[in-house]
């Protein structure tokens, strides 16, 4: 692989983090590594000798791209997992219970956070438009960070985004937040063609729908559960998130959000 092609490299994560300008040569390419998750390194990078190098020095020092980026964010929460996933499910029953308190939402924290960002939770959650983390917890700006996808699946730049909340800005809690209802996942059961590329998303959810098969009660539910728990599963094979999680800075959790109730319940 050329110099050009390296250097090439080495300015477009520069551009991402233009407030790292003291960054080695290695660790803005094991950074690389690391955002965009070491499953589409080569992908990235090719399968040359180059890739080969990074990806596997990724995966042995994945505290090392996380070290030489901690500068720019906030140092991190403060809470410890489980007092973070006590705020969320607090805040999930002032919801069901209509007594928000719609924290963090003005032009005071709005100020607050312009100089960085430091999140207690980072949640993986499905885009289906019934279902807002931020309203259903009654959080505010800058408190949670969320990555949503069809499905809630943890597909390569969503891990990565994850492992940017997890290395990064150190967030003591990863929550994967599917819903009753998921479209996705009745779109995995139910099979038949569907337009563009949608079928990728039928094509991650099919190991959760064959799981769940012959268990009690819903299938659909059931289905919704099960990839739930496929997902953290995909999330705990990260690097980054496995170094933190053996560390014990993080904690992974799946949940389930009641349409009807608005009620958070975790998923086991």
């Amino acid at each position: 692989m050329s110099d050009f092609f390296i250097d090439s490299l080495v300015t477009a994560i520069m551009k991402q983090t233009p407030s790292q300008k003291t960054f080695s040569r290695r660790n803005l390419l094991l950074y690389g590594a690391g955002i965009i998750g070491t499953g589409s390194l080569t992908a990235w990078l090719g399968t040359g000798a180059l890739a080969r190098k990074v990806e596997a020095q990724a995966q042995s020092q994945p505290e090392l791209w996380i070290a030489s980026n901690s500068g720019n964010t906030h140092a991190g929460s403060g809470l410890t997992p489980d007092q973070a996933l006590d705020r969320l499910m607090v805040g999930n029953q002032r919801f069901v219970t209509a007594q928000r308190l719609n924290p963090h939402q003005d032009p005071t924290r709005r100020a607050e956070v312009t100089a960085g960002q430091a999140p207690f939770a980072a949640i993986l959650s499905c885009a289906d438009s019934r279902v807002v983390p931020e309203i259903a917890f009654d959080q505010g700006i800058g408190d949670l960070f969320v990555v949503r996808v069809a499905g809630n699946l943890a597909i390569t730049e969503d891990i990565a985004s994850e492992e940017y909340a997890v290395g990064l800005l150190k967030v003591p809690l990863l929550v994967v937040l599917g819903h009753e209802k998921c479209g996705a996942v009745s779109a995995a059961l139910e099979g038949g063609e569907l337009p563009g590329v949608i079928e990728s998303l039928v094509f991650a959810i099919r190991p959760a729908i064959e799981a769940s098969k012959g268990e009690s009660g819903d299938r659909l539910t059931n289905a919704i559960k099960a990839n739930v728990r496929l997902q953290v599963q995909q999330l705990q094979a990260s690097s980054v998130i496995a170094s933190a999680l053996a560390a014990g800075t993080l904690k992974i959790v799946g949940a389930y959000y009641d349409l009807d109730s608005g009620e958070i319940q975790l998923v086991a």
